[in-house]
């Protein structure tokens, strides 16, 4: 496993506290308003028939293949013209042009083939890039529900579609999936984790035997039935790969070895990791594809990262990013010139219809240690 490091930086704050904790050339603005379309005609159709609101599209998840960062963009409003999109950053940082992913044909609202709304990818160790499409569109307006729930496996090299997984099987009336993560047992053999906030499951899909099942979590887990966010990250170590979850509610973290979920015997397997700081809601970002586990704290833009191999306790939390005023971060995957890598936007605005006519403002760009 090569190293990752966290690029560190002392700089002077730049005009706006927005943009204090970016370098320029390494640092890329996304804009719902600058998409690539085929042609002018297509974007003007697009425009004309609500096909396409600029400020309704906004970046949540990312995951970067060689020199390229893949963003998903859920529909969860009308008029975002794809729902899976790529740009590079080789280009100097800046405004970046936001590309269909892994092409157009793929975007097609309502058809069933194609993906409807992407809510989080993953690129395996295989570069296989997975996406959880939830088939319903517009989820935060009125939803629409377009096609069945499917992970989707599309190889990041050529774009060709090469698994999908159809999740109907496992939905409950009360399912929704939220996060999911691949990961390889050591016979090869590929494995989903999906985490199902609304059925307070963790549903594990062997890919190659096609086959899963519903690891139900103990009540302990959703606080008290407050089953809102349902977060996972996955931890890699020597002594075996192991899953962490929590809820956005609760005041505790859970974990559970791979092994055991692989295995099918879950049951009895959950370990109670700890308490949450008193008073604090954990947001979980990513791993360094190792040990440690990147976060922040619910309305905070701070990102802090916690070697699992040491206790949850506040003293093993170390502060790696000092956050702007205007963005948090929704995700930090490794990548590009070996740093780590985080996607921010204003999501609170948007969720609250507060954006303006220019719609989210978004960021890509490597994670920086600053002083005051």
């Amino acid at each position: 496993m090569w190293q990752i490091l966290v690029l560190l930086a002392v700089f002077a704050e730049v005009h706006c506290d927005c943009n204090k904790n970016l370098i320029p050339d390494l640092s890329y603005k996304l804009s719902g308003t600058n998409l690539a379309f085929p042609c002018e005609a297509t974007k003007n159709i697009y425009l004309q028939t609500g096909r396409y609101v600029p400020k309704n599209v906004i970046g949540t998840r990312m995951q970067i293949f060689k020199e390229d960062a893949i963003v998903a963009l859920p529909r969860f409003k009308h008029g975002v013209p794809f729902t899976l999109a790529k740009f590079n950053l080789k280009q100097r940082g800046c405004h970046a042009t936001l590309q269909p992913f892994p092409c157009w044909a793929i975007q097609e609202e309502g058809n069933c083939d194609a993906l409807q709304n992407v809510v989080d990818i993953f690129l395996d160790p295989l570069d296989i890039l997975w996406a959880l499409d939830l088939g319903i569109c517009n989820t935060l307006e009125q939803p629409v529900r377009r096609c069945p729930p499917k992970i989707v496996g599309i190889n990041a090299a050529t774009g060709q579609v090469i698994k999908t997984v159809d999740l109907s099987p496992f939905m409950t009336p009360q399912s929704r999936f939220q996060y999911m993560i691949v990961d390889y047992s050591k016979d090869g053999k590929a494995w989903v984790y999906a985490s199902d906030a609304g059925a307070g499951g963790i549903l594990v899909y062997d890919v190659f035997g096609g086959k899963g099942y519903r690891v139900v979590l103990p009540a302990a887990a959703s606080a008290g039935g407050n089953k809102d966010v349902l977060y996972i990250a996955l931890a890699r170590k020597s002594c075996g790969n192991v899953l962490y979850f929590t809820y956005l509610s609760s005041p505790r973290l859970f974990s559970i070895k791979v092994c055991y979920l692989q295995s099918g015997q879950a049951n009895g397997a959950i370990v109670d990791v700890g308490a949450k700081p008193p008073g604090t809601r954990i947001v979980l970002l990513g791993t360094d594809n190792g040990a440690a586990i990147f976060f922040r704290y619910k309305g905070e833009s701070d990102i802090y990262i916690w070697n699992t191999d040491t206790a949850f306790k506040p003293e093993n939390f170390l502060l790696v990013q000092k956050g702007g005023e205007c963005r948090l971060s929704t995700q930090v995957v490794p990548g590009y010139k070996r740093l780590m890598w985080a996607i921010e936007s204003n999501f609170h605005d948007y969720i609250c219809n507060t954006v303006g006519c220019l719609g989210a403002s978004m960021a890509v760009h490597p994670l920086i240690k600053t002083c005051d």
